[in-house]
């Protein structure tokens, strides 16, 4: 069995709203393994992006515990919190954020000058390595209003992995995009994942949620089911068919079990 790399225990986010509590998760009890690709799904304000906000730190919990490799995150001050997602963490959103007055390429460094785990010319150069594996290399002088939005959600991808974080937390990463651009993205998230980095991902898309390990049901703040659909890429047999084959397969599983909790 993988290590945990990331566990929630008994976690609880209450917002309180003109005197009434509004409790978004409840009681929440989740475990991560070390090289999981995970995918939180569930109906529109079922709390999945509050969970990956607590989960992460970015935003406080109420009550419970969040264990991030190794380290209870709920006793953590801002400033530890803030170099921790820095260096162990990486987010990509459906809205993408990115500093308007810097090239692709200078937002892309920017974390990595930030971290201080490198040296300049290390991070010049990783930068280069990820845009050339992204397919992206021809934008780095661009700025982010010259480039297509998958262009852009690929260079925010490279931006999240430039300090090797440990896990990679994805909010709607594909939201944003159209067919084509979504499975150019999520198809470098799996490659990320294969190369070690952890991934916990929100998405309301089957087609993309399909490529991950294990999906996890999410309704009114609690957890009712998950699926486990394995590496996609494992070596069980199942190469014997082509990727699209393969992906159709997965999908239909996703989609029965889908429609079983309610979706």
């Amino acid at each position: 069995m993988a290590d945990i790399c990331l566990e929630a225990r008994d976690l609880c986010k209450t917002y309180i709203v003109d005197g009434y509590s509004n409790n978004v998760l409840q009681n929440i009890n989740l475990k991560i393994e070390e090289g999981e690709f995970v995918s939180i799904m569930g109906p529109s304000g079922s709390g999945k992006s509050t969970l990956l906000y607590t989960i992460s730190g970015m935003d406080d919990m109420t009550a419970g515990k969040v264990i991030f490799d190794g380290d209870d995150i709920s006793k953590m001050n801002d400033k530890q919190l803030t170099k921790l997602r820095l260096i162990k963490m990486g987010f990509i959103f459906q809205q993408m954020y990115m500093m308007k007055k810097l090239c692709i390429m200078d937002n892309i460094v920017l974390p990595g000058y930030q971290a201080e785990i490198m040296s300049r010319e290390e991070v010049n150069k990783k930068a280069e390595d990820l845009m050339r594996r992204l397919g992206i290399i021809e934008t780095a002088d661009r700025e982010i209003t010259e480039v297509s939005g998958g262009q852009l959600q690929r260079a925010c991808l490279a931006r999240a992995l430039i300090n090797s974080p440990k896990v990679l937390f994805a909010d709607e990463p594909t939201g944003a995009l159209n067919s084509k651009a979504s499975m150019e993205v999520l198809n470098e998230m799996v490659k990320a994942n294969e190369s070690g980095t952890t991934v916990l991902m929100v998405t309301h898309s089957e087609k993309v949620a399909a490529s991950s390990d294990r999906i996890i049901y999410l309704m009114d703040g609690d957890i009712q089911g998950e699926l486990v659909l394995g590496k996609i890429n494992a070596t069980d047999g199942s190469d014997r068919i082509s990727d699209a084959e393969k992906l159709s397969l997965r999908e239909r599983k996703l989609r029965k079990w889908l429609e079983e909790m309610g979706w």
